[in-house]
């Protein structure tokens, strides 16, 4: 429901202000809400940093830095409320929510004591509205086309899941069985070195790892046998790793494909021959003869 005031007055003003981003006030305002957000987030991330809290003096300055911005980002959705027409239809929408969500974590420490106190790092959420400025909502046609493109492949992207989950089953009860349960498997090079397979889903952990190339290195294969099934895994994990990207490239070709299709006929020009023109086309785009 539209929440600008009906009357002209000042809440219509600074409604046009604070939740408008065409005018040049607007635009101002959310640059500098940003900027506010930046800022308190930086604090924020400082006060963890062991050489500041060490230090009284920064400690201090960064604390009265915080109370600060968290008493303008409290005004600011004061004002919010104030301005528009149905205030609490307004808390409960999304962007209502994410304000208030934005200021809520600094009063926490107050209620549940300085363990709440690193909770105040989600009013970074509040940086969503960088899309409202920056007028980055005209993309959404194309993250609807891209999301359209993953739904028309479900099918199969959960073949592909089905496949690689039965794999991690098997090559890390495999594992299990190599590097833990076989005779001498716990002590290969007789140095009674204990195995870090320790159970079938710590190995299903590292089969996950392995198979995607992260390779954390916290678990390895110590036998021969171990490694030559970590070697297979990881070259499949080469091998499937471009599946699913395959599978949405085919779909997103495959509707531009079809929008090509809708947008172009067959008319022939007669001074060049040349087909597939535009439908509103007059002249061709060969030749410029008409059409």
């Amino acid at each position: 429901m539209r929440q600008r005031p009906t009357e002209a007055s000042w809440r219509q003003s600074a409604y046009d202000i604070i939740f408008e981003a065409d005018t040049s006030a607007g635009r101002w305002f959310d640059i500098g809400l940003l900027i506010a957000i930046l800022a308190s987030i930086t604090v924020i991330a400082l006060e963890t940093v062991p050489e500041y809290q060490s230090d009284a003096t920064w400690m201090r300055r960064l604390i009265i830095a915080e109370q600060v911005l968290t008493g303008l980002f409290t005004v600011e959705y004061a004002l919010r409320l104030w301005c528009t027409r149905h205030p609490i239809r307004y808390a409960l929408s999304f962007w209502g929510i994410i304000d208030l969500l934005s200021i809520l974590p600094s009063y926490a420490p107050l209620i549940l004591g300085e363990s709440s106190h690193s909770f105040v790092i989600l009013r970074s959420i509040r940086l969503l509205r960088v899309f409202r400025i920056m007028k980055l909502w005209r993309m959404m046609n194309d993250a609807e086309e891209l999301s359209s493109a993953i739904w028309r492949a479900r099918n199969k992207v959960v073949v592909f899941l089905a496949v690689l989950l039965v794999a991690v089953t098997i090559s890390g009860t495999l594992m299990y069985h190599v590097e833990a349960v076989l005779p001498g498997a716990n002590s290969p090079d007789g140095t009674g070195r204990t195995s870090q397979f320790t159970s079938i889903p710590q190995s299903m952990y590292w089969a996950i790892v392995t198979m995607t190339t992260v390779g954390y290195g916290d678990v390895v294969p110590k036998t021969t046998p171990g490694k030559l099934i970590a070697a297979a895994l990881i070259l499949l994990g080469y091998s499937l790793i471009i599946v699913p990207t395959g599978f949405v490239s085919a779909e997103l070709s495959g509707t531009k494909a079809d929008r090509t299709d809708e947008t172009l006929d067959d008319t022939v020009c007669q001074a060049c021959g040349s087909k597939e023109h535009h439908v509103d086309a007059r002249f061709c785009d060969q030749c410029g003869g008409l059409l």
